[in-house]
């Protein structure tokens, strides 16, 4: 059965025509599916019955679903998603000030890129997420927390996962997210993080999306990058810069440099003066990021005071710069950390179950 979520509004409208149903009963549905949050398609009222049955035997709306959830303190919630494979996936839920929302999507099941700072990595990579597993993503968080239909929020690809490296469904994901029929939400609210994968960023600015770009960069020379990041060892910081120079980007909006600072490795003002340096003739904008420490890493979480500076000297030279708020301190909000933790959970109940077997053998 295919999954009705990964369906644009207009290619389910060709597939309801071509099955002998009225193109217009397509609006019905997203209104159903986006504006209503109801996922039975039963319980779509206004639909006949000879649709309903077309829609039970045609499609499924049931490709993921929450499976676990922690919240944090400050209202952050990260959910796992398990799929119809058995496989899982995460999300994050931002509440930021002045009542905004920030969604955090992974598009895929674990990540190719390996960098070394994130936990992702250690589960490997095992498939793209559709394009439906994508937009649910959004679809069900909102549900969750009761988040109007019509309520602005924005999202960023910058889960599990390398975008790029899916940028067929994610491009799907992007144009069904922005549907006005459904949820809405138009392309300059929603961001591409990538490692910087050059030949796609440049695929990706061809197809004129309208979204903004951000990139992973995190170190300010090619032996550091490359130790943090071995897909630098394909596409250099200079490669990356030169694709992002012919990025098409809204005059209003800035390229965004995500910089993730590790204590004592990355978080100098020489650092910061070779920034200011590679980013001088880009309209560009640095987000600091504190590294957010999990089991078994060896990097550390930098000082305040060093954060700080950094940001003072980025301002100083005339470089936009900002502290990213840290989020779920208190959760598992490292990138990939609460599918590990759910992996090893039941890894431990299976060998715990096992022993229990051996004990009741003898």
């Amino acid at each position: 059965m295919q999954d009705i979520f990964s369906l644009s509004l207009n290619a389910l409208g060709i597939m309801l025509e071509d099955a002998g149903f009225q193109k217009f009963r397509a609006k019905q549905i997203y209104h159903w599916l986006y504006v209503r949050y109801v996922e039975d398609f039963e319980a779509m009222d206004n639909l006949p019955k000879d649709l309903k049955t077309y829609l039970n035997q045609t499609f499924t709306s049931t490709s993921a679903q929450i499976c676990k959830e922690e919240k944090s303190c400050d209202g952050s919630v990260k959910y796992l998603f398990q799929t119809q494979d058995n496989l899982s996936y995460e999300a994050v839920f931002l509440k930021m000030k002045d009542d905004k929302f920030t969604l955090c999507l992974s598009s895929q099941v674990g990540c190719k890129v390996g960098c070394s700072f994130c936990l992702t990595a250690k589960g490997g990579f095992m498939r793209n997420l559709s394009a439906g597993e994508i937009v649910y993503q959004v679809l069900a968080i909102k549900k969750q927390q009761g988040i109007p239909h019509n309520k602005a929020i924005n999202i960023v690809y910058m889960g599990m996962g390398e975008p790029l490296d899916n940028l067929e469904n994610v491009t799907k994901a992007i144009k069904i997210l922005a549907e006005l029929d459904g949820l809405s939400i138009s392309t300059r609210r929603q961001t591409i993080s990538t490692s910087g994968i050059a030949p796609k960023i440049k695929k990706l600015g061809a197809l004129n999306l309208g979204v903004q770009l951000a990139i992973s960069l995190h170190a300010v020379d090619d032996k550091l990058r490359t130790e943090l990041m071995p897909i630098n060892k394909a596409y250099n910081i200079q490669a990356i810069i030169d694709e992002v120079v012919q990025f098409p980007i809204d005059n209003r909006k800035r390229v965004m440099f995500e910089y993730l600072m590790i204590d004592g490795l990355n978080d100098g003002l020489d650092s910061a003066k070779k920034l200011v340096v590679l980013l001088n003739k880009l309209k560009a904008k640095v987000n600091l990021i504190y590294f957010n420490p999990h089991e078994g890493s060896i990097y550390k979480r930098p000082s305040a005071e060093k954060m700080e500076a950094f940001r003072e000297f980025l301002l100083k030279k005339g470089l936009l710069c900002t502290i990213r708020e840290s989020k779920g301190l208190d959760i598992s909000a490292a990138c990939g950390q609460l599918r590990e933790r759910a992996i090893t959970q039941d890894e431990d109940t299976q060998h715990d179950n096992k022993q229990k077997e051996i004990q009741w053998a003898y």
